[in-house]
């Protein structure tokens, strides 16, 4: 059931976008650069469930339409921080609005009160440790 909802809502997350010019992958990555700011790479990978080739590709994708820069870690001269740009914030509010509808379609015909408790449901299976508030993790 989990497969079947994520393909859903991912064919509606990818209609929302198609006309922005980015991908699902893409609007991953931004949320989590809006979200944390300059990020690692390697750290955008794991955010995102990407592998290292796989992350690389959609940072050079955003880096060539100008939503996002690398940029040298002080101290490491190998490791490079992804940052949003302003024209990237702008896509990514963009992409919010254009979502917004559709995703209130997805949720259409839950009951009141359901699509929060859905919300709810699935942090707490996606993120079980830091949903709870005797959890350790930092």
């Amino acid at each position: 059931m989990l497969r079947r909802a994520h393909w859903r809502a991912a064919a509606v997350m990818t209609e929302a976008l198609r006309p922005l010019g980015i991908e699902l992958r893409h609007f991953a990555v931004l949320i989590v650069l809006a979200d944390r700011g300059p990020t690692l790479q390697r750290d955008l990978g794991v955010e995102t469930g990407s592998d290292k080739a796989g992350i690389m590709r959609v940072v050079d994708d955003l880096e060539r339409k100008g939503l996002a820069v690398r940029k040298p870690v002080p101290g490491d001269r190998r490791a490079r921080a992804v940052e949003i740009t302003p024209a990237g914030l702008e896509l990514f509010d963009a992409a919010h609005v254009a979502a917004e509808p559709l995703a209130e379609r997805l949720v259409g015909e839950l009951e009141p009160g359901e699509p929060e408790r859905l919300a709810e449901l699935l942090t707490r299976f996606a993120h079980p440790h830091s949903a709870h508030p005797d959890s350790h993790e930092a």
